[in-house]
């Protein structure tokens, strides 16, 4: 449960009358990342509770929150509808609002325009966290769709120019394949090796319905989909048009590099 307080110390100003909340309104609310709510209202400078049931984490108020304006930070680790609930220091209800945080979304930005992808961390949320960890900290900057294959796949997300392994990998994740979500076109997978739980920071978007990439068994347990390609798949069809070749011992690499300038999570 999140528990934040603004105390009579923090905020200022006397308690001789109670609070009153007029509005709550997010500036900014995206999954993974820093949150900023406005808790708009009257002599909020007594202590005011708020309380998020654990959906938003690390809570703290501005210092730039005001009697009239509490500016609420935390980190939003759900995906969805989440109740916010404003107390006064005895515990009384004095606000509720429940607050949206929408699925969220990531931008490659390429030499000839960006694709979006918007992730499905309900269905696969390590595989969401792990390549949202890639994101935040730029590992993708500067990588390549290294391997693309007509009527298959284009992957990326491990190699730099000249078909150079790009350090700095975190820990494989578990396979999360058994999900529901299927290799369908425009859907997003993560590559592997043929151990489940190998992948890393290599993905792939399906070109086409893979079908026979979907989980069937333990046995055959196929390649984790978390999310698709919302906006640009016309520039992911284009790369299947490139010609490809070998390069550094690696197949089906394009010949006309296609680098991944950055990755942005834009909701």
């Amino acid at each position: 449960m999140l528990l934040v307080s603004c105390t009579l110390l923090g905020c200022g100003g006397s308690s001789e009358f109670p609070p009153v909340v007029t509005g709550v309104k997010p500036q900014s609310l995206s999954y993974g990342r820093l949150a900023t709510i406005y808790i708009g209202g009257k002599d909020l400078r007594t202590s005011v509770i708020v309380e998020t049931n654990g959906n938003c984490t690390n809570p703290s108020f501005a210092s730039s929150s005001t009697t009239d304006l509490l500016v609420l930070n935390c980190q939003a680790r759900v995906v969805g509808d989440f109740p916010l609930v404003v107390k006064s220091a005895e515990g009384a209800v004095i606000y509720t609002s429940t607050l949206t945080v929408p699925k969220p979304q990531v931008t490659f930005i390429t030499a000839n325009g960006g694709i979006s992808l918007e992730l499905n961390q309900a269905l696969a949320p390590v595989t969401v966290d792990n390549f949202l960890t890639y994101v935040a900290k730029g590992y993708y900057s500067n990588t390549l769709f290294h391997r693309v294959i007509p009527s298959f796949v284009a992957q990326g997300g491990g190699y730099t120019t000249g078909m150079v392994k790009k350090a700095g990998q975190l820990a494989p994740i578990v396979l999360e394949s058994n999900n529901g979500l299927s290799n369908v076109r425009a859907s997003v997978a993560m590559a592997r090796t043929n151990v489940a739980n190998s992948a890393t920071s290599e993905f792939f978007i399906n070109l086409v319905d893979n079908l026979s990439l979907d989980y069937k068994n333990s046995s055959s347990p196929g390649y984790a989909v978390f999310g698709s390609v919302v906006q640009g798949m016309a520039l992911v069809d284009a790369m299947a048009q490139q010609p490809t070749g070998v390069v550094n011992g690696f197949a089906d690499v394009p010949l006309n590099e296609i680098l991944i300038s950055m990755v942005l999570q834009t909701q």
